[in-house]
């Protein structure tokens, strides 16, 4: 594998973990595909994985790639040196496939198209990684072990990356997200063939914003008073705790009552304070905000020394004086 079709990869995978679901489409009507790209990306989720298990998968790639050249538009069920072609041809950014086939990777990463294979055991990871790969798919998820399975053989293969598919849903997505080593997930409950046949493309969005709002966890935990200096904060935090028995803890910068309200011992970020939003993931959150039109502040970004994950974003905006904050959920 070149550098060159290392860093698409890389680019690729980045991509997957920013959005952190990638729906599972099999669409059969190809003069539908603009409408449902736009429901996707109305529902929060910029990206597609259109599988070949439907004729007329190319061309649906094709109007998708045209209507949003920005889209993550990908091809599934990739089983043949053809169809990786055809796909790629169409304006597809990624193949996927259920299996691994070393002749069809290997043609994909010949002509530099990134290419994730399905796999489910220990063996074919290491057929992976002999072919160059550090990314692939978990296919059937459920079926196969799960999260659980995916954390065992990360023990010895502490540098593959997954994408759980099969059998994901809205009510373990989370569980599989939690793991630093899965990417994404795959999955078709955000876009059922139900809704796909009746084309009600405002269920889709229901269904999407659904998907991410659960994926993020959005939380207020607490809120932060800018006070004039550390008497006063601890004159506020008193009265919170005579009041209503939050107690008081006196830390370097700022002072608690209990965990909801934080009074600063001098005016920090925002008018008249902060306002503290938890969240599963500050990186997906930043993404999906970004999406909602909201502009992180980047000099803000703080991370995690031990893994490296973000752990801290500002938005530029402040909400009623107070600026906003998000935190990794801990």
């Amino acid at each position: 594998m070149t550098e060159n079709v290392k860093a698409k990869i890389d680019a690729v995978v980045e991509e997957f973990g920013n959005i952190g679901i990638v729906p599972v489409i099999k669409l059969d009507k190809v003069e539908n595909a603009e409408k449902l790209a736009k429901a996707l990306r109305d529902g929060g989720i910029n990206c597609a994985e259109v599988t070949f298990r439907a004729k007329g998968a190319d061309e649906v790639i094709a109007r998708m790639v045209k209507a949003y050249p920005d889209m993550m538009v990908g091809a599934g069920t990739v089983l043949t040196c053809e169809q990786a072609d055809a796909a790629y041809a169409a304006g597809a950014k990624f193949c996927v496939a259920p299996g691994l086939n070393p002749k069809v990777v290997k043609h994909c990463l010949d002509k530099g198209i990134p290419f994730a294979p399905g796999l489910s055991s220990a063996s074919e990871i290491e057929q992976a990684l002999e072919l160059g790969l550090d990314f692939v798919k978990f296919f059937p998820a459920e079926q196969a072990g799960g999260v659980a399975y995916i954390k065992s053989v990360c023990g010895p293969y502490q540098n593959m990356r997954f994408m759980p598919t099969g059998g994901v849903s809205a009510d373990n997505l989370n569980s599989y997200l939690a793991y630093n080593k899965i990417v994404c997930c795959g999955g078709s409950w955000i876009v059922p063939a139900k809704a796909l046949a009746e084309e009600n493309w405002d269920e889709i969005t229901r269904l999407c914003k659904e998907a991410i709002d659960r994926m993020l966890g959005f939380e207020m935990v607490h809120v932060g008073l800018n006070c004039a200096n550390p008497e006063e904060a601890e004159a506020v935090a008193d009265k919170f705790e005579a009041a209503f028995g939050f107690k008081k803890k006196v830390g370097n910068s700022s002072v608690f009552a209990s965990t909801y309200m934080e009074m600063m011992k001098s005016p920090f970020k925002g008018d008249n304070g902060h306002i503290a939003i938890a969240t599963n993931s500050v990186k997906r959150a930043v993404y999906q905000l970004k999406m909602r039109g909201f502009e992180p502040d980047e000099s803000s970004f703080k991370y995690d020394k031990a893994t490296g994950e973000m752990n801290v974003a500002y938005l530029k905006d402040q909400f009623g004086g107070f600026a906003v904050h998000l935190v990794k959920r801990k």
